[in-house]
């Protein structure tokens, strides 16, 4: 893991707060994802990675100090017997030192001492929505409706039954965790995990829910208005706070992702907060000018074709374009002239083409 600048991975400063790095990541996981199409497995890889130090207060405090979530030299130094190539003597699982990070991504849990992670919160859920290109012109909102882990409506996502006293959790004593032996190549470990009686609190109801058997959660469905920016860019994600699913009891509830797709238009096509569209004008309307009507994102606009205008020149109607989906101004509409000649000419216009061929030739 040494040598890789987890910071420039999920794009934050060296100062930024948990806050600022669950949100990259959570960005990056959603564009990188490789069951999602155009994901990128090896970046997605990258990025989780990079948010399993940066996410961990301890880990990032090594990785700031010494390049690596590992620290300086790894396992040397150890004295005593031998166990699977490593001296694990003097070695105290539980001491607050750190190691047991690194044994508790191995095995998959804490050690002796290892602090509980308490109730878990709930699962993001993500969802799709299309919207048609002059909704994302102008700005939307729009209802999903998802079905989710939902508070259970009988204890109120308490998981206790009403009337029921809350209690010292016998499993674990009160503690909220409880030890359990691992065995492993290395040897026999003892491992801390959540108590899963009382999800880490260490206090349950003498009775559980009759309707959720003590979960605090249940299958429902939500409706949830999210409003979509002007100029929001097609697939682009939207979050909404805690309208994930429920956690368990205690706990909060996960985040939603919108993921919006915008509909093409007939004959608008945009470039960041550009539009851009193609205009056909007659040979005699080039040649000699025209004012024509060119329609845009804020309805028809008259513009003038000078006379001369050659087939592929390009007009600016500024001020015509998107709006910044940031609100920091509008970009502009970029109109292509295209000549369009006829498969059929009357006799007359015959004769007045080759009246003007002949003109040509003799210049």
């Amino acid at each position: 893991m040494a040598n890789k600048d987890y910071y420039s991975i999920l794009g934050v400063s060296k100062d930024a707060s948990q806050d600022d790095i669950k949100k990259a990541f959570r960005k990056l996981a959603h564009k990188h994802h490789p069951d999602k199409q155009g994901g990128d497995e090896a970046k997605f890889k990258e990025a989780n990675e990079a948010y399993g130090v940066l996410s961990d207060p301890e880990k990032r405090k090594r990785y700031d100090q010494f390049g690596s979530a590992d620290g300086p030299t790894g396992f040397g130094g150890f004295s005593g017997g031998q166990a699977g190539g490593f001296d694990f003597g003097d070695f105290q699982f539980g001491g607050g030192g750190g190691f047991e990070d690194i044994f508790s991504d191995l095995f998959g849990g804490g050690f002796a001492g290892a602090r509980s992670r308490g109730p878990r919160a709930g699962s993001d859920i993500q969802v799709d929505v299309e919207i048609p290109f002059m909704e994302m012109v102008s700005g939307t909102e729009k209802t999903v409706r998802i079905r989710k882990a939902i508070p259970c409506t009988e204890c109120g996502g308490t998981g206790g039954k009403k009337g029921s006293k809350e209690v010292s959790c016998s499993d674990c004593g009160g503690s909220g965790r409880i030890r359990q032996a691992v065995r492993s190549v290395l040897g026999t470990f003892e491992q801390v995990v959540q108590c899963p009686k009382c999800h880490g609190k260490g206090k349950r109801f003498e009775e559980d829910c009759p309707k959720c058997h003590g979960t605090g959660r249940m299958t429902g469905e939500d409706e949830v208005t999210v409003r979509i920016p002007a100029g929001i860019d097609d697939g682009q994600v939207i979050s909404v706070p805690g309208k994930g699913a429920a956690g368990e009891p205690g706990a909060p509830s996960g985040d939603l992702f919108v993921a919006v797709h915008v509909k093409p238009h007939p004959t608008l096509m945009r470039r960041g907060e550009t539009v851009l569209s193609k205009m056909p004008i007659s040979y005699a309307q080039a040649a000699l000018g025209d004012t024509v009507s060119v329609e845009t994102v804020e309805g028809p606009v008259r513009m003038k074709i000078p006379a001369g205008t050659q087939p592929g020149e390009v007009f600016r109607i500024r001020g015509k374009g998107l709006r910044n989906v940031r609100g920091f101004g509008q970009g502009d509409h970029l109109v292509t002239v295209t000549v369009a000649v006829p498969k059929h000419l009357s006799g007359k216009e015959r004769k007045l083409v080759e009246q003007l061929r002949d003109t040509e030739r003799k210049g």
